[in-house]
């Protein structure tokens, strides 16, 4: 359909494609999602798991986060404790994920308030460690944000920040797409040369595993 609209570049990293395309239908995600789609979860009189717990909590934040009107201070609770919980847990991860928590976690970095922007990329940062989640994220516009906070962000943010970067670049589209973005580069070299240690270090890792994508 993208094709067919006339476009000529790829939709999520703006590169431009060949003159005749190969695409290839994928049958398996297709099929993995159509199955999905159909799974009803069945209501059990057995104990709860800790797992099944932390899942059942991670919903109850995820609906204070999106709601239309939460507190600063809700926001934050919710935040702090989502973060927590995707730590280490991959499901719950990839729920925060589907669940549409990742625009409001975009919109609190871009409230202004630097408690909210912390946490929110530390949620962020947390997310980016599903290989799923890397391309998703700078598709919902991530980079534009971590430009922003890594220019006027507190030191704190700033750090995460690069740190989010390094991890993003993991993979390889996503080199090409922040290395093209403008400032992105020069932002990370600017924090290279003025930040305290641990920005230092973050962005000196960040620009490390952007520059093995040869454009940057």
């Amino acid at each position: 359909q993208w094709i067919d609209s006339g476009n000529r570049t790829c939709p999520i990293t703006k590169l431009p494609l060949s003159e005749n395309p190969s695409l290839i239908p994928n049958h398996a995600l297709r099929s993995l999602i159509s199955n999905f789609a159909h799974v009803i979860p069945k209501e059990s009189s057995r104990p709860r798991t800790q797992q099944e717990l932390s899942q059942s909590q991670s919903q109850a934040l995820i609906s204070t986060l999106v709601s239309r009107s939460p507190s600063n201070a809700s926001k934050l609770e919710s935040l702090t404790r989502l973060v927590r919980l995707t730590k280490r847990d991959s499901l719950i991860r990839r729920k925060v994920t589907e669940s549409g928590a990742v625009r409001a976690a975009l919109d609190c970095v871009d409230s202004g308030n630097q408690v909210l922007q912390e946490k929110s990329l530390s949620l962020l940062l947390n997310l980016s460690l599903e290989d799923d989640n890397k391309v998703g994220l700078v598709a919902d516009g991530v980079i534009r944000r971590i430009v922003a906070v890594l220019r006027v962000g507190s030191p704190d943010c700033k750090a995460i920040a690069a740190t989010l970067l390094t991890s993003l670049a993991v993979v390889e589209v996503n080199k090409a797409t922040i290395g093209s973005y403008p400032d992105a580069i020069s932002a990370l070299v600017y924090l290279l040369r003025v930040g305290n240690d641990r920005e230092r270090k973050e962005s000196a890792t960040a620009l490390y595993a952007l520059c093995s994508f040869m454009d940057n």
